[in-house]
């Protein structure tokens, strides 16, 4: 990527020399250049909220930003990245969602995400420490700036607008209002279950924000809860991607002698998925991992896998996370153990299942879902 500051080499993580996905896009490009057109001043306490793969924090090192991210593979992608580069360790504060962010900002610079929930959140999280010389200026693609945006960052930071469009890209720019008087924030979102999915039926959910589904049931997991291997399928049983945490919860409480692990790439899922554990008062042992799917779990140590795998990275689609949560399950999975997927039609896991472990059987289908189980032979 080249910027004001140099020539940069980025790359995402995992890193994988057969992904054509680059670690940056126009977006981020467009606000560097703006930056340093504008001569914006970095000496204050620069925070980067959402930056993708770490390219905004890579490119402005030297200015020893903060950055605020959801994601583990963006602190591992932005780890490399940095070092890459040879920056200092500690030149980047690497925070997460889930930290208390700084009480200072004089430089907000805001990655568009996905979730308006998310952003949310963070502007919420992040408005006290904003003052009227606060420089705030947000970047995305066209696509990913909606009227709804622009809306959440005038009533929580102040008078916005946006720019001209360059590669598609947009920048965001806000005049904070310190006398603006802020709404309360909805995060966490907590509610009932249905009745009819089992163990968990009128149990209590608890979604912090950026987590699927947050402010109901999606119907993809109503799915799974109905067909969920019965007998609890062995004493340790990892829910992969766990989100908000349902499907380990209905395991824990279906079989209380289950250890369950809670893994997901998003500190806002796991920490939704403790909350909601503990929210309905489960006895069993559990654990709560951030990390890159099941990567660091020893071989041979887990009997069931559940998961439903998502199929976009960002903005791109890719079946690259399933078939790594696919790898990942056969190898942590003991002689006999099972992986259980729920996914679309459309996607085709059953043939990724049986070129990874030689099998897969149908559990249960709709017109619009099905549930496959692989057994490690």
């Amino acid at each position: 990527m080249t910027t004001p500051w140099g020539e940069l080499a980025l790359t995402r993580f995992p890193e994988d020399p057969r992904d054509r996905l680059r670690a940056w896009d126009a977006s981020d490009e467009y606000l560097l250049r703006y930056l340093a057109r504008e001569g914006v001043p970095l000496s204050g306490t620069v925070v980067v909220v959402g930056d993708r793969w770490g390219a905004l924090v890579t490119a402005l090192a030297e200015h020893r930003p903060a950055q605020i991210t959801d994601s583990h593979l963006t602190q591992e992608a932005t780890r490399a990245n940095l070092s890459r580069h040879g920056v200092e360790p500690g030149a980047v504060r690497l925070l997460t969602t889930q930290d208390p962010p700084p009480d200072r900002v004089d430089v907000l610079l805001v990655r568009v995400p996905k979730s308006l929930a998310l952003l949310e959140d963070q502007l919420l999280r992040l408005a006290p420490a904003v003052h009227a010389g606060t420089v705030v200026v947000g970047t995305g693609m066209a696509k990913e700036i909606h009227t709804s945006t622009l809306r959440l960052f005038e009533r929580i930071l102040g008078p916005t607008r946006t720019s001209l469009a360059e590669k598609k890209a947009r920048l965001i720019f806000c005049t904070p209002d310190p006398a603006l008087e802020r709404p309360a924030s909805p995060w966490p979102y907590v509610y009932t279950l249905p009745d009819g999915i089992g163990a968990v039926s009128g149990r209590t959910v608890v979604n912090h924000a950026g987590v699927f589904c947050a402010d109901r049931l999606d119907i993809g997991t109503r799915f799974f809860l109905e067909h969920l291997p019965s007998g609890g399928g062995g004493p340790r049983v990892v829910d992969l991607g766990c989100g908000n945490g349902v499907v380990g919860t209905a395991v824990a409480l279906a079989d209380l002698a289950a250890e369950v692990l809670f893994v997901d790439e998003s500190f806002q899922a796991v920490a939704s998925a403790e909350a909601t554990y503990k929210a309905n008062g489960v006895p069993g042992h559990a654990e709560f991992r951030v990390g890159d799917g099941l990567a660091g779990l020893p071989s041979g140590s887990v009997d069931l896998v559940l998961n439903n795998p998502p199929f976009h990275s960002h903005q791109a689609t890719t079946d690259a996370t399933a078939w790594r949560m696919f790898t990942g399950a056969r190898r942590a999975l003991r002689p006999g153990g099972e992986l259980w997927v729920i996914g679309n039609r459309h996607l085709g896991y059953h043939v990724k299942l049986r070129k990874l472990f030689g099998n897969s059987r149908l559990v249960a289908s709709d017109p619009k879902f099905v549930v496959l189980k692989a057994v490690k032979r």
